[in-house]
């Protein structure tokens, strides 16, 4: 079994271009199935049946997994049992119109526009990691970029004079993305003013750097992000994803089409980017009964 899990996720890897955290994660689930296996005396894929999977499930369950944690280690086996037919590995899938259990889907937080003007005023331009910080903040915002992304660009893919960001997604897919004037122009500042100033390699390509001059990591922006999000006062708990929840909200708020923020957020199915049209008649929803008179 071992082996099949192996070929699953060099598959995964080669042919659909999954990030290298996912990765880990299907090969984690697909082990702990594989040891549960083994325990029941099931060696090898064939023996593998429907009756196998269900067992496999309640087992999650009696050991008090969430909803959530059963529903992703099914669509695991799920698409591991798909590739093992195509494969010619197994005759038959053990998880053909097994349902996920229900796990209900909370809205992504949003800051308000207010918030995430607040935010973007707190990084302090007069020293060489606040005007980084700043640019970092603007474009992100500007761009409902990932935080991978943000901080997998080069210098080369941001053009000022054009004012715009080539990004590359999931799945390895680049995307252009425009940028307005205020990110541009903070990012033109940190290459003209900060950059220049922190000590690297002169084949250092990284876009934002640390001041160790290496590129800087997701840790270390959340970090910052946390720090300028106390300072700004918003009391809610925020992630590097919440700017990207934010750009995407605002966009609708202010009339932008559905298509246009699909292309720029980088999502493949427009389901995908729908949910923030929930987000959008919710804050309608709460300002009409704030306001209206026979609310």
């Amino acid at each position: 079994m071992d082996r099949h899990i192996r070929d699953f996720v060099n598959y995964l890897a080669v042919e659909r271009g999954l990030s290298a955290n996912t990765l880990i994660s299907y090969a984690l689930d697909l082990k702990q199935f594989k040891n549960f296996c083994l325990r029941r005396q099931i060696k090898d894929i064939p023996s593998v049946d429907r009756n196998t999977v269900i067992n496999y499930i309640l087992d999650l369950r009696k050991s008090g997994r969430s909803a959530a944690t059963i529903a992703r280690h099914l669509a695991a086996l799920k698409v591991f049992s798909r590739f093992l037919v195509d494969e010619g590995r197994l005759a038959q899938e053990p998880t053909a119109n097994m349902e996920s259990p229900g796990v209900k889907k909370g809205l992504p937080a949003v800051l308000t526009q207010e918030e995430a003007a607040r935010l973007l005023e707190q990084p302090k331009v007069s020293n060489v990691p606040g005007i980084r910080d700043k640019a970092m903040l603007e474009l992100m915002y500007a761009t409902g970029m990932r935080v991978s992304e943000l901080l997998s660009l080069d210098i080369s893919h941001v053009d000022c004079d054009r004012g715009y960001v080539r990004c590359m997604g999931k799945g390895s897919r680049e995307r252009i993305i425009p940028v307005g004037s205020t990110a541009v122009w903070w990012t033109a500042e940190y290459l003209r003013r900060s950059r220049p100033k922190i000590k690297t390699d002169a084949t250092q390509k990284a876009l934002f750097l640390n001041l160790r001059g290496k590129r800087l990591t997701r840790q270390g922006f959340w970090k910052i992000l946390k720090k300028y999000a106390q300072a700004a006062g918003i009391a809610s708990e925020i992630t590097p994803h919440t700017l990207r929840h934010s750009f995407a909200t605002h966009l609708l708020e202010n009339g932008a089409d559905l298509r246009s923020v699909q292309e720029m957020l980088g999502h493949a199915d427009i389901a995908t980017t729908q949910i923030y049209t929930h987000l959008t008649d919710t804050r309608l929803r709460d300002e009409f009964l704030k306001y209206h008179p026979r609310a």
